[in-house]
């Protein structure tokens, strides 16, 4: 059925790598599928839910109608996201679908505190609940049919890399729990007169307050800038690496502005006795080749590295070798030696940890104790810096 939707309503959907169009109909045919799916169960639910005088239905058709509401506003995220960069957002609009995920994870909520409130009435005020068939069919149905949804969504989601179609997820297997326990309430109401039905209500809250959390915890990371996928940042380093003459990289930095509009810095190591307008040539294609592979814009900076002095690269290695001695996650780069007649200074960049336990002038030191063992006319000019990866 999914694959079918997808034939039928998108149909450049296996013409290649992702553009922001086709994210775009992915993201309306999830937002246009889950309108009208939540619309037929929210209408059978509050008709069998009246008929039966069961809070718990009424309120899972009420969580259906807030469903349809998650998945207008996932459906007007994905066409706002899609408009072209302007003169006031010149990163594009690609955040704007983090922010229609974060008002989804509102409504969730908000659906979830109502339903604790309307439960606890129910509780204390308990009415007669009326099994029937008809209404745990719909209930039954009701459960295939999110699930079917859950599914849907999760392979688009995987598809386009959406934060909306992966809060949709999340929001479906919560209906899911929610309806079960529906369900177990309406069977129970054959065999006692307790009112189940108010307390399986506040368990359905619960779950639904829980998923709301969760889409919120998940879609604040990305506005706040979360780190970049370890697959993508290592393909993005081999790429970089496999073009001739360059021989290193680092201070790597992804930044996101939404799904599909990535931009990239970097500081790409060349040959210090390389004529800069060839380095230069060879830069150009590493960002040209970004673009083009990976959608990529890049803006890539040239480091100037000592290739053909044995001294240098002997420090390099030795150097590499003494922090990776105090720890084997820290690393150097950006190696400079300024010699002098008394004294040579020995200036690199040291990468630590984010929180590391041991204070960056503390460890400046330690690895400058270590350096002037290999010489006491060493001196060394440390910065210690994170990596952004």
């Amino acid at each position: 059925m999914t694959i079918l939707l997808i034939k039928l309503f998108i149909k450049d959907s296996g013409d290649g790598r992702m553009t922001a169009k086709l994210r775009e109909k992915y993201g309306v045919l999830s937002g246009c599928v889950g309108i009208v799916l939540n619309i037929l169960l929210a209408v059978a639910k509050l008709i069998v839910g009246t008929i039966a005088n069961s809070i718990s239905i009424t309120a899972d058709a009420v969580n259906n109608f807030s469903d349809v509401g998650s998945s207008a506003v996932s459906l007007i995220g994905f066409k706002a996201s899609s408009k072209a960069p302007d003169k006031e957002h010149p990163f594009g609009h690609g955040r704007i679908e983090y922010i229609a995920a974060l008002v989804v994870s509102f409504i969730i909520l908000s659906c979830g505190l109502e339903l604790i409130k309307t439960s606890i009435d129910k509780i204390m005020h308990p009415e007669t609940v009326v099994f029937s068939y008809p209404a745990a069919a719909v209930l039954v149905l009701s459960i295939l049919g999110k699930l079917w949804l859950a599914l849907f969504n999760n392979k688009i989601a995987k598809r386009i890399s959406s934060v909306s179609n992966k809060a949709v997820v999340a929001d479906s297997l919560s209906d899911i729990i929610s309806t079960t326990a529906t369900l177990i309430a309406l069977i129970c109401a054959r065999f006692t007169s307790l009112p189940v039905d108010g307390y399986m209500g506040i368990i359905v809250a619960a779950f639904i307050i829980l998923t709301g959390i969760s889409v919120v915890r998940d879609t604040i990371s990305p506005l706040l800038g979360e780190r970049p996928d370890p697959e993508l940042v290592k393909e993005i380093e081999q790429e970089i690496l496999s073009h001739e003459g360059i021989t290193g990289v680092h201070d790597l930095m992804v930044h996101s502005y939404g799904p599909s509009r990535v931009f990239v810095s970097a500081h790409a190591e060349v040959p210090a006795n390389v004529d800069i307008n060839v380095s230069h040539d060879v830069v150009d294609n590493v960002e040209r080749a970004l673009k083009e592979k990976y959608g990529i814009l890049a803006s890539i900076h040239m480091d100037p590295i000592v290739t053909n002095d044995a001294h240098i690269a002997e420090l390099r290695q030795k150097l590499g070798w003494i922090v990776k001695q105090i720890d084997p996650e820290l690393s150097i780069h950006d190696l400079r030696v300024v010699d002098g007649p008394t004294h040579s200074n020995l200036i690199f960049d040291l990468v630590v940890p984010y929180k590391y336990k041991i204070p960056p002038a503390t460890l400046s030191e330690m690895v400058t104790r270590e350096v002037k063992k290999l010489s006491p006319t060493y001196n060394t000019v440390i910065t210690v810096e994170n990596s952004y990866i």
